[in-house]
């Protein structure tokens, strides 16, 4: 009993759970001001000067894209720059950034000037991605699963709440004073990491290691490829139906409720996801983040994804993403967790970069693929496909974890 004791308090010794609390707050608050631009978008495209219908969705596409685009390419840099410099500092140099740029959107002139902001925001941005390497690297390795898993909801929450926030701001205070505010929001966020996070001392291999070597240092491979290609299918079923999930709701209710219930279905998996992910993350810390829930939560996932392509009414099509998002909010913190197991400290945040890349390629290939195949195959293909995709997810990794 007193050894479960003396170990309970050097777990939860450190500054850990203070660091945990300060990037779960800062992510929400990144993430929020990087998709609460979602239902204002076209209007603020409009008012830079696109007057035509099918110009104004193409610039509103291209402007929300850049971000996420220049976010994947820029990842795997800061996660080895972390690795390298510290951790914290790439939180500083993010919340910074994002501020700076966030409050720049709402002086741009016209779209090209937004559409530029909107990438340097995805380079100067990350500060999510930069709390995954920094939680990932600085809690203990058996409550990881868990801390992981906090900041996923955090970052989850503010993907739900970003949206919102962008309906409501807008009409109350105009759309340039909304991007003024979120970027002194993001501000205080720059404030809390520079004086509140404690970054415990990098390891001496992270200091003076080459760049080039990082992955030589990887004893075993496998797991590493396996996470990245499992963050990858997690995006691409996520966001696979994004496309077509309008068009696929007509089908099921009356016109009227269309954009309500596909409001609901868009979003409902994210919320199960945001429910599920710290104590799935949890139970993973106790029972193994690999066999046990990474591949249990593909398989399962893959299951759901057969019925919503045979749903005959919308309600159904909410309860089934919402199921499916409870499966998959289990596997960001196991995807960051087993990369933590299996690599050395000095690479983690490199690692962990090419993983958040991967799971941004996901976020583009998702919506493209989706887009294509409903369009020339079926609707109903989509959810198939991506079926077929999480069963063969679930299948690899099984084999892999059973060679390793």
């Amino acid at each position: 009993m007193d050894a479960e004791v003396d170990r309970e308090a050097i777990l939860d010794a450190g500054p850990w759970k203070r660091n945990l609390i300060v990037c779960v707050v800062g992510s929400f608050t990144t993430i929020v001001g990087m998709t609460l631009l979602l239902p204002f978008l076209p209007l603020y495209v409009e008012q830079l000067g696109i007057s035509d219908h099918a110009a104004i969705v193409q610039w509103s596409g291209i402007a929300y894209g850049a971000t996420f685009f220049s976010a994947a390419l820029t990842a795997p840099l800061w996660g080895r720059l972390a690795d390298r410099y510290g951790r914290k500092l790439m939180l500083i140099r993010a919340s910074l950034g994002m501020a700076i740029a966030m409050s720049l959107i709402g002086m741009a002139h016209n779209v090209y000037e937004l559409v530029g902001l909107r990438l340097l925001t995805g380079l100067l941005g990350g500060y999510a991605s930069g709390s995954t390497v920094l939680v990932a690297a600085q809690t203990p390795k058996a409550r990881s699963g868990w801390a992981i898993g906090v900041l996923s909801a955090g970052i989850m929450a503010g993907s739900l709440v970003g949206p919102l926030i962008g309906g409501v701001l807008p009409g109350l205070i105009g759309i340039r004073a909304t991007f003024f505010l979120i970027g002194g929001v993001i501000f205080i966020t720059f404030l809390g990491t520079t004086f509140l996070i404690r970054e415990e001392a990098r390891p001496k291999t992270a200091k003076g290691a080459k760049s080039r070597g990082g992955w030589s240092l990887v004893p075993d491979k496998r797991p590493v490829i396996a996470m990245w290609g499992t963050g990858l299918l997690l995006m691409i079923a996520n966001m696979s139906i994004e496309p077509i999930i309008t068009v696929y709701v007509a089908q099921l209710v009356e016109a009227p409720q269309v954009i309500f219930v596909a409001g609901l279905v868009m979003s409902a998996a994210a919320f199960g996801s945001l429910l599920s992910s710290s104590h799935l993350g949890k139970l993973a810390d106790r029972v193994g983040h690999w066999r046990i829930i990474i591949i249990i939560c593909l398989a399962v996932s893959a299951l759901l994804l057969i019925p919503q392509a045979f749903v005959i009414s919308g309600w159904q099509l909410i309860l089934l993403r919402f199921l499916m998002g409870l499966a998959l909010g289990g596997l960001l913190p196991c995807i960051a967790s087993v990369i933590r197991h299996n690599v050395p400290d000095a690479v983690t945040g490199s690692m962990l970069g090419y993983s958040i890349s991967a799971q941004y390629a996901g976020q583009v290939i998702g919506p493209l693929a989706g887009g294509f195949i409903g369009g020339h195959i079926g609707m109903r293909a989509v959810f198939l496909g991506t079926s077929v995709l999480m069963a063969l997810g679930a299948i690899g990794n099984f084999v892999v974890e059973k060679k390793k």
